[in-house]
């Protein structure tokens, strides 16, 4: 199943890309299994989306959870925690 995958703020930085579009297996069913997958790609990738990291994740622009599930055409997108003064 293919999804879209955008990168926002420094992650965007981070990774060179603002974003991309990702064929996935069935077997990737949640927001965290998605993570894990893209953290596998070595590098920067397995430090910008380490689980230790706080980062945001939202699909369809709703706010979501690692447990969320992740279906064909949805969009996902990554980003770091906002705060404001």
């Amino acid at each position: 199943m293919k999804v879209k995958i955008l990168y926002l703020a420094s992650l965007r930085e981070q990774l060179g890309k603002s974003g991309e579009d990702v064929e996935i297996s069935p077997a990737t069913s949640t927001v965290a299994g998605l993570r894990t997958l893209l953290m596998a790609r070595g590098g920067s990738w397995q430090m910008a989306l380490a689980q230790g990291k706080a980062l945001r994740v939202a699909v369809n622009q709703e706010m979501a959870q690692p447990t969320t599930p992740v279906k064909p055409g949805d969009e996902i997108a990554f980003f770091p925690p906002v705060t404001g003064g």
